[in-house]
């Protein structure tokens, strides 16, 4: 019985205790003090009595005792466990939380950066585009100016030749009008000396 006489808490015992007593006790100390008749309580039948519940209990307690102690024992550190096994897994899901709320603030931060550097790159590729639109105008301007310009020259010559045609036949038919033979030579002749003496 060395083993088993550990200390018994006392919400252990009292309960079997009292259980024990509600089962054998009550009615049995009623009828161990129930008159004999002559007025007097049986207090040696009372004593039988409480000397077997005792011995009832003792023997329950040493078969029993051992394995309640342990069974609660081995609750009580189950709760513990439990309850250390939840305090961990809530520091874990604690620290989990921080770290995907860490990431999501990185995750705005990064949408954040990928959006501005978007915005620059679309505002550098207008640019470009705004300044190769304004490069090719210009060189389509320069290009139908200097058509116009050559078209132009083309025109104008074309129009003073046809001019210069038309004014040399003008002058002809005037000049063989106002002119005989005579004076057509003598012309001829002062144009040559002109250019001959220059």
């Amino acid at each position: 019985m060395g083993k088993h006489s550990k200390k018994i808490p006392a919400r252990i015992l009292l309960p079997i205790a009292a259980v024990a007593i509600a089962i054998f006790g009550v009615p049995g100390v009623a009828d161990a003090l129930a008159s004999d008749g002559h007025g007097e309580p049986r207090w040696d039948d009372f004593g039988w009595r409480v000397l077997n519940f005792v011995i009832f209990v003792g023997i329950l307690w040493y078969f029993i005792g051992g394995l309640a102690v342990r069974y609660f024992r081995g609750r009580k550190q189950g709760i513990r466990e439990t309850l250390d096994n939840l305090e961990e897994r809530r520091r874990s899901a604690s620290e989990n939380l921080a770290i995907v709320e860490k990431r999501i603030a990185g995750l705005n931060q990064e949408r954040e950066a990928i959006l501005q550097e978007s915005r620059q790159q679309a505002q550098a590729l207008k640019e470009g585009i705004i300044a190769d639109a304004e490069r090719q105008a210009a060189q389509i301007i320069a290009q139908a100016k200097s058509a116009a310009e050559s078209e132009g020259r083309a025109v104008l010559a074309e129009v003073r030749g046809i001019i210069a045609d038309e004014i040399v036949v003008a002058a002809e038919k005037v000049l063989s009008a106002r002119l005989d033979n005579a004076a057509h030579e003598k012309l001829i002749d002062n144009s040559l000396n002109k250019v001959v003496l220059q």
